[in-house]
């Protein structure tokens, strides 16, 4: 089946992919959404600049369609991006990285009903712990991009997903209620590498925004490196 991903370039759109892939569909193209505004409810934003890099380290076609991002209205923009891969490339599913938000499979299950397409959704109630060892014994390099909660602070920007990690999300699952996929808003991230890319990404110059109890972080500077011989460094 000739799919197009929506691709933010963080952990969950791009495990989509990977078990997209895994399971034989072919993807015809990427699709990342630019919203306008940092409160988009359908789409990511911070880092979401560099996806045609990531693109460029998978090898994959990518097209990008702005947005306003204003609630519910955001849907139409995905919408006339999707009626167009559809008609250039005969796109016939939509692979989207939802884990548990109603709200945005919803959207995009009435958007594809619409539009004749089938909505893929490989990630859909996985367990949230699970699917982050999975991606760490897969190879995936990971790293946190925003942190909107309590209990989160200005260290988690640039920080590494790593087992110590998926302990500390827990912990503060414990303690706040913060959601282990951060789908819930707590947080945003950033794949650098993973058992896709030709070649992996390395942040050279960064900066962090911290405000009260939140923040995000900007990346100023990057290149492509040669991958490692193991990227396989936080085995489970």
């Amino acid at each position: 089946m000739r799919c197009v991903v929506l691709f933010s370039g963080g952990k969950d759109s791009t495990y989509a992919l990977y078990e997209t892939l895994k399971t034989g569909h072919e993807v015809s193209s990427l699709l990342t959404m630019l919203p306008r505004r940092q409160d988009s409810w359908m789409f990511h934003h911070p880092c979401v600049e560099l996806t045609p890099l990531q693109a460029e380290a998978l090898g994959l076609p990518l097209t990008q369609a702005k947005t306003e991002g204003v609630k519910e209205l955001e849907l139409n923009d995905l919408k006339k991006a999707l009626e167009n891969l559809r008609d250039r490339l005969g796109i016939e599913a939509v692979v989207s990285g939802a884990i548990a938000s109603q709200y945005q499979r919803s959207r995009i299950d009435r958007v594809c009903e619409e539009l004749g397409l089938k909505s893929l959704t490989p990630l859909w109630h996985r367990d949230p712990e699970t699917l982050l060892k999975e991606m760490l014994k897969a190879g995936f390099e990971i790293v946190f991009t925003a942190v909107a909660a309590q209990g989160f602070t200005a260290e988690w920007l640039g920080r590494r997903l790593d087992v110590e990690v998926v302990e500390d999300l827990k912990r503060l699952n414990r303690r706040y209620g913060v959601n282990l996929s951060l789908e819930g808003g707590e947080g945003e991230t950033l794949v650098l590498d993973c058992p896709l890319f030709r070649k992996r990404i390395h942040l050279t110059r960064v900066e962090k925004v911290w405000h009260l109890d939140s923040g995000y972080l900007i990346v100023k500077e990057t290149i492509l490196l040669p991958k490692k011989a193991d990227n396989r460094d936080n085995r489970l």
